[in-house]
């Protein structure tokens, strides 16, 4: 890459859970240029984590980075630390932002891995309800 696409690369950040998704773009030196959740497209609880949610907020970070200039992205992708997954709404980002005419550089997972840690609640048998 020459310096002249360095200057319209950012970095997406994008976490989603089961509950909720969260999209955080910066610039290269980690200066925030726009954010946005599942709450703020939606008022519904039950919809945050929802793929249509998540296009919606694609499509709303979107708008706000290519003001900007921005048209190449590193992305990141986080799920719930521990979570055997990623969240419904993370595949459905990446795809929206290629069709938008982005260029995606690379997507790495950045989800963290825990490595024994605090002892679970419940007891030898598990909690009994």
């Amino acid at each position: 890459m020459n310096k002249e696409e360095l200057e319209h690369v950012g970095i997406m950040y994008i976490f989603s859970s089961f509950n909720n998704t969260i999209v955080h773009v910066t610039d290269l030196s980690g200066h925030t240029i726009s954010r946005c959740s599942g709450g703020m497209v939606t008022k519904q609880d039950r919809l945050k984590a929802n793929p249509t949610t998540a296009m919606f907020i694609a499509k709303k970070v979107a708008e706000e980075i290519k003001e900007l200039g921005i048209n190449n992205l590193y992305i990141r992708i986080r799920a719930k630390t521990g979570s055997p997954a990623l969240g419904p709404g993370a595949h459905t980002i990446v795809k929206t932002l290629s069709k938008d005419g982005f260029k995606i550089i690379s997507i790495s997972e950045t989800t963290r891995v825990a490595r024994g840690g605090p002892k679970k609640k419940g007891g030898r048998r598990g909690r009994r309800v």
